[in-house]
């Protein structure tokens, strides 16, 4: 099969096109076509060697970890899924992810896609869209009423986070920055601030909850908006527990844990109108394409999810 690998750390030159070996399916898992997959910035970061410590994958290494596509073959043991099926998951972390032609999925991941979604679409939900879920549902606890913040509310995380907590009932403030401002109020933010001309703090507070996919430049203004015990979860990097400590909030570098019941409930929201895809751009499955998406995704300003068309 074709795949697109880092065979050392470096660069998005780094991303070559090899031949590989498929793997067969374990007795529960299932091989499948990848039809699409989508960038995370934790497929960069991982580029880059910026997580080789906690992540010590052997070269060469396929990263990727959305996939998109149709059962080709299944284990023994699986019983909800069999070939031809349409499935789009987020698989386990290895080294070898979805920038193939095929991949291993376990099938305890696996959803079936509905019927009007797009591969393209169905491969931008998995990861950014759990993330989001879990961020707010399992770490946030947040219901209805409650006022969550969500810092950097354009992209992949950020756009799905903000739909997430409105179908919960919340009242919603995002960031973006000033040419995203009509695109935050129609994913259903209620306040839709421009970071380039203003501050939060100075038009929030006492907010119950504050999700960050920023990163640390804007924690302190975050801990500052949340009320006494709020909560502040971040997928761009560890907040500092001393300052959120004397903030008198609760704060956690949230990290995913992929589950097909939280994929479920996200098909479920996309079926029911709740849930909107945002693609910014879409890239072929070549070296060109692949480097070009990673650089996209690593300036910081796609709206939604950047996607790879594989088949």
């Amino acid at each position: 099969m074709k795949a697109i690998v880092i065979e050392q750390y470096g660069s998005a030159d780094e991303l070559v096109e090899r031949e590989m070996e498929a793997e067969a399916p374990g007795d529960r898992q299932v091989l499948v076509d990848v039809y699409a997959t989508s960038i995370n910035p934790i497929d960069w970061k991982l580029r880059e060697g910026n997580m080789k410590d906690d992540i010590p994958f052997e070269f060469p290494i396929i990263l990727g970890w959305d996939v998109a596509g149709v059962v080709r073959t299944a284990g023994k043991d699986v019983t909800a899924f069999g070939p031809g099926d349409r499935v789009f998951a987020r698989p386990k972390l290895t080294g070898r992810g979805t920038y193939a032609e095929q991949t291993l999925v376990d099938e305890d991941l696996l959803v079936a896609i509905p019927e009007p979604m797009s591969y393209e679409e169905a491969a931008g939900i998995p990861l950014a869209g759990m993330t989001a879920q879990q961020c707010l549902l399992e770490f946030g606890e947040i219901t209805e009423g409650s006022k969550v913040l969500i810092q950097g509310g354009s992209g992949g995380v950020g756009h799905f986070a903000i739909q997430v907590a409105k179908d919960m009932g919340a009242y919603v403030a995002a960031t973006a920055s000033g040419r995203n401002q009509e695109f935050l109020k129609q994913m259903g933010a209620d306040v839709a601030i421009n970071y380039e001309e203003e501050n939060v703090v100075d038009i929030l507070s006492d907010y119950d909850m504050v999700l960050d996919t920023v990163g640390e430049s804007v924690h302190e203004e975050s801990f500052r908006v949340l009320r006494t015990g709020g909560r502040f979860a971040s997928v761009a990097g560890p907040p500092s527990q001393e300052k959120a400590e004397e903030a008198g909030v609760t704060a956690q570098f949230v990290w995913l844990q992929e589950e097909g019941e939280k994929l479920q409930r996200l098909t479920s929201l996309y079926n029911k109108g709740a849930l909107r895809v945002e693609i910014n751009s879409k890239h072929n499955f070549s070296e060109k394409g692949l480097r070009a998406a990673h650089r996209e995704s690593e300036e910081g300003r796609a709206r939604g999810k950047i996607v790879i068309k594989v088949r």
